[in-house]
């Protein structure tokens, strides 16, 4: 007979990082108070659990450079791989690089209106705990002006890309490579350009794979990084929590709804509701799942039958969608930079100035090409843009708490751009079959 007890590792991934975060949360509040004594069991016990923390965060670090430069060459490789996709792959490049750069504006503003990460020095230093180290924290930032916008664009073409990838994270430059080495393959001899595009699409798929394994650990590590904080500032970490969650949820329904339903109206000449509306369960799907890529089945079936997308548009506007279109992503990387930062400058002092929040929106952008349709794996991308401005890339489990639900949002907005950007280049293709009735 089979045991009534449910094996948590058939749990659903989000039950998972719930569950995490609920065990993390009865033994931080256990904790909290009682474990300054050193040598005690509670003092071990945190021990461990940072320990984990630790390996998870490491683990992320470790897959930046091959999953960026695998999902960065694949995808703009498959832009220029057929010579009669040339017109198509500039209109999907185009609505991309619009779509994800408005979005990344939009969450942009919304971080600088509301400021979430703008809260009272004492709640702030008990959340980041990184007052000991504050003149180091300082340091990292002074001298800065306008002129960093200069070092942005040296950085975006380094001596040595190897070693620019490996100091401090500054992988600018490596992006900027891969998308030179993606576009000049499209270039190469037949048989040349064919061998480079199943190297590079075998690479990423075993990317996409150690990715998911890594991810899969995520509910230890959510568990080894909130324990911590909970044990050491109580429950005062989730107050401006809420104003964050409100700020991505505003930042994502305004894109969603209104910028992307512009597009549909007057670019595409459709009905933005018609298609919200037809797009439903692709929607549902991507949410449930927080994965572009499992999703895809979905997306292909709706839009092509549903919609009206003929395969020919659909087969390479979806699966290049699924992995470089990520406007949800970008914007979600910009507004958590910007709230850790705020909190930053709360305890040490200091604005994140102009500068470097444009180094953000260009990082956003980038970055946001190269990370893989699987749930969670925007942390990746986090972490380099952290690194990048000079922030502790630790400062990624401030939003842990939020994370699995602002993914599924953030998931579903990615979803639906590329099913917009579907129906918007098909009808430019001159496809009459697309949703007959125009707005």
């Amino acid at each position: 007979m089979k045991s009534s007890i449910a094996n948590p590792l058939k749990w659903k991934f989000h039950w998972q990082i719930l569950a995490a975060l609920f065990i993390a949360a009865i033994c931080g509040a256990g904790l909290n108070g009682v474990a300054a004594v050193e040598g005690s069991f509670a003092d071990g016990f945190l021990a461990t659990c940072g320990f984990l923390g630790d390996l998870f965060m490491n683990a992320l670090k470790m897959i930046v450079v091959p999953l960026i430069v695998s999902s960065i060459i694949s995808g703009i490789m498959s832009l220029g791989s057929d010579r009669n996709f040339g017109r198509m792959g500039l209109k999907i490049l185009g609505y991309y690089s619009l779509t994800g750069l408005v979005a990344i504006c939009v969450g942009l503003l919304a971080v600088n209106i509301i400021r979430p990460g703008v809260v009272d020095l004492e709640t702030a230093e008990k959340i980041i705990g990184q007052s000991e180290v504050s003149n180091t924290f300082k340091a990292k930032f002074e001298g800065r002006s306008s002129g960093e916008i200069v070092g942005v664009f040296k950085r975006m073409l380094p001596p040595n890309i190897f070693k620019a990838a490996t100091d401090n994270g500054q992988l600018l430059g490596l992006i900027t490579f891969c998308l030179f080495f993606g576009y000049f393959i499209g270039k190469l001899p037949a048989r040349q350009r064919e061998f480079q595009k199943d190297l590079w699409e075998s690479v990423q798929g075993v990317m996409m794979r150690v990715t998911d394994l890594i991810i899969r650990f995520a509910p230890i590590g959510v568990f080894g990084l909130v324990t911590p904080v909970i044990a050491r500032t109580g429950f005062d970490v989730f107050q401006p929590l809420v104003w964050f969650l409100v700020t991505v949820v505003l930042s994502l329904g305004f894109h969603l709804f209104i910028t992307l339903g512009l597009l549909l109206k007057f670019v595409g000449k459709i009905k933005p509701f018609t298609h919200f509306k037809t797009m439903a369960p692709v929607l549902l799907t991507a949410f449930s799942t927080s994965s572009s890529a499992s999703t895809l089945p979905v997306t292909l079936e709706t839009v092509e039958k549903d919609a009206g997308v003929s395969n020919r548009t659909a087969s390479f506007t979806l699966p290049l969608g699924a992995t470089v279109n990520m406007d949800g992503t970008a914007l979600y990387e910009c507004v958590v930079v910007i709230f850790i930062a705020q909190f930053y400058g709360v305890v040490h002092g200091f604005e994140i100035g102009f500068a470097q929040q444009f180094t953000v929106v260009l990082l956003a952008l980038l970055t946001s090409i190269g990370v893989a349709g699987i749930p969670s794996a925007s942390l990746v991308a986090i972490t380099v843009i952290l690194g990048v401005v000079g922030l502790p890339l630790e400062a990624v489990g401030l939003v842990w708490v939020t994370d699995r639900v602002l993914d599924m949002c953030r998931t579903a907005v990615n979803v639906y751009s590329d099913t917009c950007g579907a129906v918007i280049i098909g009808r430019s293709e001159g496809e009459t079959g697309i949703y007959p009735e125009t707005v």
